[in-house]
């Protein structure tokens, strides 16, 4: 059985389903809400919440990584945005968020043309790693042969890799390409690397030795890959792509466990659900934690690809206040739209289908069924 369709007598192609596309199905047995744990581990590392902070400027910045941190969650660091390229970027923050339409692109770009400084990178994460939660930092491939060594030396404990698509195998002809495999087995902490959206470039990555692949492209809500690029791939058809490859991976290396991270498209609590549901171990956030009022966004939302100084592939985009971080997490929520209490969505969403922890969730029967318009209902 497939589910291939002829496009054109010169091309077929595999259908392919979005969050919006699927639903979870209750099972035989329910639980109280109480009962239910969503914590997960990757290497020593254990989270109460299965919640990381998109590396973006619009979502993290030291200080709302520590919160997160502190609230169960793991906040990761753009290791190329303002906060490490400026000594004080938040004039320069509220300077994105009053930009207009037309000139944000253009502005952005000139912003982040400064380079970034060595001695900030090791300034941002020692402020993190002295309030006492887990440091977390992120560059792009492009970045971190130059970066990494500042990275290692401030005191990480998680790396992350992170681009638009990262692949095992790099082919250059300016340059000596990232060597994934050599730069993870030489590298003393556990690396998260991605984006990956099919089978085999997942399978490529988790052979390289990465403790976690990032599901998707990022971005989300700010990103234009589609219309630029005309590259996408459906979430909930990506992620029960990558988690076969896990499975896969794990009898291949003899009992070796790669963490499976959604990475977009999880904008609000029903996203999350549905994340976990289709495999994933933990999702990454950006919009969905951009709506908080301590976000350095201040209701704005851009990530990397908004600034490209050749290409964009993203755009800065409005996506309000929410309230307060801990209520976007934990509630109490005051809204009935999936942006306030997600982690308390997802208990109550484990608990009515009979699951009382994330890997058992993971197995739980999913339906396809297609909405238009508006997913409620």
């Amino acid at each position: 059985m497939t589910n291939e369709i002829e496009i054109g007598r010169g091309k077929r192609g595999r259908r392919a389903y979005t969050f919006d596309d699927i639903a979870v199905v209750p099972s035989r047995r329910t639980r109280d809400p109480q009962d239910v744990s969503t914590g997960w581990q990757i290497d020593a590392y254990h989270f109460d919440i299965p919640v990381m902070a998109a590396p973006m400027d619009s979502v993290m910045s030291p200080e709302t990584a520590i919160a997160l941190g502190r609230l169960g969650g793991l906040g990761v660091l753009d290791l190329e945005g303002l906060w490490t390229r400026y000594e004080d970027p938040r004039p320069l923050l509220a300077e994105i968020a009053r930009l207009p339409a037309d000139q944000s692109t253009a502005r952005m770009q000139q912003i982040y043309a400064e380079p970034i400084k060595a001695e900030l990178i090791t300034q941002r994460l020692r402020q993190i790693r002295e309030a006492g939660v887990t440091v977390a930092g992120s560059l792009s491939p492009a970045r971190t042969q130059q970066f990494s060594q500042q990275v290692v030396d401030a005191g990480v404990d998680l790396f992350v890799i992170r681009g638009t698509t990262v692949s095992a195998e790099h082919v250059s002809s300016q340059a000596e390409p990232l060597n994934l495999k050599r730069f993870i087995y030489e590298l003393d902490v556990p690396v998260i690397v991605g984006g990956a959206a099919s089978y085999t470039a997942s399978l490529h990555l988790m052979r390289t030795g990465a403790a976690g692949v990032l599901v998707g492209f990022g971005g989300g809500a700010a990103q234009t890959t589609r219309t630029s690029l005309g590259i996408h791939v459906p979430m909930a058809t990506a992620l029960a792509d990558v988690a076969a490859a896990r499975r896969d991976y794990l009898d291949e290396s003899g009992g070796r466990y790669v963490h499976v991270i959604a990475d977009g498209g999880v904008g609000r609590s029903g996203d999350l659900v549905k994340a976990i549901a289709c495999g994933a171990d933990a999702v990454m956030i950006g919009a969905g934690l951009a709506r908080a009022t301590e976000a350095p966004g201040q209701g704005w939302h851009w990530g990397p690809e908004a600034h490209h100084p050749q290409l964009p592939r993203g755009e800065r985009v409005e996506v309000g206040t929410a309230g307060p971080l801990e209520e976007i997490l934990h509630g109490p929520g005051t809204r009935a739209d999936g942006t306030l209490n997600m982690i308390g969505a997802l208990k109550r969403a484990m608990a009515t289908t009979g699951y009382s922890d994330l890997k058992e969730f993971q197995r739980i029967e999913v339906v396809v069924s297609p909405y238009s318009g508006s997913p409620r209902g």
